[in-house]
């Protein structure tokens, strides 16, 4: 009798939901299929959920958590929808404060949810407490934590909504541990919501679109800026259709990679500090700039003083707080991008004659390249790029770290389609590339995806190999190792007489026989034969691979606008 008792308590004690099993439902409910993260006390109750879930959807558990936000960030960047992540209090939550930060930056939609200790001991610097709020208020669209079980689904929904609409961000939801373990006492919650202060404008002023529509018929040397707002906002095919239409040349940001076809005629590739010579003089004589989706930052602009200084300035963007931040805004247009263009589109009567201004720009492409030095051996990193684009016909995804080769890859890998580049681009964050590989190969498992680091960022998460294996994802990492902090050594070079003060790494692991550390392949590749012998068979792998490539040590990026310095002023420019 009183083992019978006993099963059926047990039955009754299963059978009753937690915060965190309301917590999965609610998941659930928004379309999750994975979750990056790494347990911890705070989130057992969580953990124990999930368990239960049977597979709900796949969690991926990172082996450090900057690993786990970062693989989110690039599942976010090539899906489209939120990437999400779990994590324990302390510690472990201010382990993500770097990734966090990094999507703020380049306004990726993220839900993040952290553990945090009983609410009981809140503020008494109890074991792995850490203020979530007060750390991550400054970096977040928004934050939450939460204090009673019945607001949870309608916080959830809330998070993902804000996440995702006008200009994406993350959203931090940190879960007190006495919430997710405490059983419900109801079965129905409410889950709408009501948001006042947030509704963003995603239809443009018609009014304003007119006066753009009208400055584009009287201009002689206009000019396109795309920036990662053309991406976010799913606007490609619209901006190649206006552009086309009206003959107007089109330069990106970094983060507006793709937005354009690279290798369309009136493509003018890249701006900014290591941009084109013909984007960078492009920016500088324009007399009418259409900025869509860029946020005018100064890798980008350069000295404000010099930037676009004759040009009637347009600025399309979701969020207002951008609009006339940096630079001064003649017409200022907040929609969402798409909206914006849609709208032009069908305002615009045409365009003024500017066929002196292709021409010119045609002649500057064809005098000022991008160029290179290529020995009859060493690989030089340009090369390298270049020849990883002409193998995989520039449709791969390409993912980096942050410095030289993140540069090398923007100049010499042209992207034709969106949602192909994945990088780090306002924050800069080594580490970045390599675990944002992994999310990109889950959120497009049949899609070449090729991490493209450098020596020194690929060792800041390089513990990651071990999550590469346990999934088996077909990605291949590409080191492109100068054995040194290539931009810190470039930036030394220049600017403080070659004083490598730090930037030389000296001491390096042997690469091939740490990947096979992991069960992964991995190959040593030192010149151009050994390259055009072994990349189709790299590419071709089915699994994980790992590809050491040693290149020429002291090659630099150019072109180059150095600190201080107008747009136009490029160093490295060589006919």
């Amino acid at each position: 009798m009183v083992k019978v008792e006993a099963e059926r308590a047990s039955e009754t004690s299963q059978s009753q939901k937690t915060g965190a099993d309301l917590l999965v439902d609610s998941l659930i409910k928004e379309g999750v299929t994975t979750i990056f993260g790494y347990p911890g006390g705070a989130v057992l109750p969580i953990y124990d959920a999930i368990y239960r879930a049977k597979g709900a959807f796949q969690h991926i558990l990172s082996r450090h958590e900057q690993g786990s936000i970062h693989a989110a960030e690039g599942y976010a960047r090539i899906s489209g929808k939120p990437g999400v992540v779990m994590a324990t209090s302390g510690p472990g939550a201010t382990n993500l404060v770097t990734g966090i930060a990094d999507a703020m930056m380049d306004s990726l939609p993220l839900v993040i949810f952290t553990g945090q200790v009983a609410s009981g001991v809140i503020g008494t610097d109890a074991f792995q407490e850490a203020d979530m709020m007060g750390i991550t208020t400054p970096i977040t669209k928004h934050n939450y934590q939460v204090q009673s079980i019945i607001d949870l689904p309608r916080i959830v929904r809330e998070a993902f909504h804000i996440a995702s609409t006008g200009r994406p961000g993350p959203v931090v939801v940190d879960i007190p541990k006495d919430i997710s373990a405490s059983q419900l006492s109801q079965d129905t919650f409410e889950t709408d919501y009501h948001l006042p202060g947030y509704q963003p404008t995603v239809k443009p002023n018609p009014l304003q679109v007119k006066k753009l529509a009208d400055s584009l018929v009287k201009a002689k040397r206009p000019l396109i800026l795309a920036g990662a707002g053309v991406l976010h906002g799913k606007a490609s095919e619209e901006l190649r259709d206006f552009a086309i239409k009206y003959d107007i040349p089109v330069t990106t940001t970094l983060l507006g990679l793709g937005s354009f076809p690279g290798d369309h005629p009136l493509s003018l590739g890249m701006a900014g500090m290591h941009g084109t010579y013909t984007a960078n003089m492009a920016l500088y004589e324009c007399d009418l700039l259409i900025n869509i989706g860029a946020r005018f930052d100064d890798r980008l602009t350069g000295n404000l003083q010099h930037f676009a200084p004759q040009a009637i300035v347009a600025h399309i963007d979701i969020d207002p707080a951008e609009i006339g931040k940096n630079v001064v805004t003649h017409i200022p247009i907040v929609a969402h991008a798409k909206f914006a263009l849609q709208e032009l589109h069908s305002q615009a009567t045409g365009s003024a004659a500017h066929q002196e201004w292709l021409v010119e720009l045609e002649a500057n492409k064809k005098s000022y390249p991008l160029w290179y030095n290529q020995p009859q051996q060493q690989m030089c990193p340009q090369w390298l790029i270049a020849s990883i684009h002409q193998a995989t016909n520039g449709e791969a995804i390409i993912t980096t770290d942050v410095g030289q080769h993140q540069m090398w890859a923007a100049q010499h890998y042209t992207f034709t389609t969106p949602n192909k580049w994945v990088t780090s681009g306002g924050l800069g964050t080594m580490g970045f590339g390599f675990p944002a590989a992994i999310g990109a190969s889950l959120a497009a498992p049949e899609e070449t995806v090729i991490a493209i680091v450098g020596d020194g960022g690929f060792q800041m998460t390089l513990q990651e190999l071990s999550t590469l294996q346990e999934k088996r994802l077909p990605v291949k990492i590409i080191i492109v190792n100068n054995g040194a902090l290539g931009m810190v050594r470039q930036w030394q070079e220049a600017f403080y007489d070659k004083r490598y003060s730090e930037s030389l790494l000296h001491t390096q692991p042997d690469f091939v026989k740490l990947a096979e550390s992991y069960g992964i392949r991995g190959v040593k590749v030192e010149s151009q034969e050994e390259l055009n012998r072994i990349l189709p068979e790299v590419l071709g792998c089915g699994g994980p691979l790992l590809m050491d490539c040693r290149v020429i040590e002291q090659e630099n990026v150019y072109p180059m606008v150095a600190p201080g310095k107008g747009i136009q002023e490029m160093i490295g420019v060589k006919p």
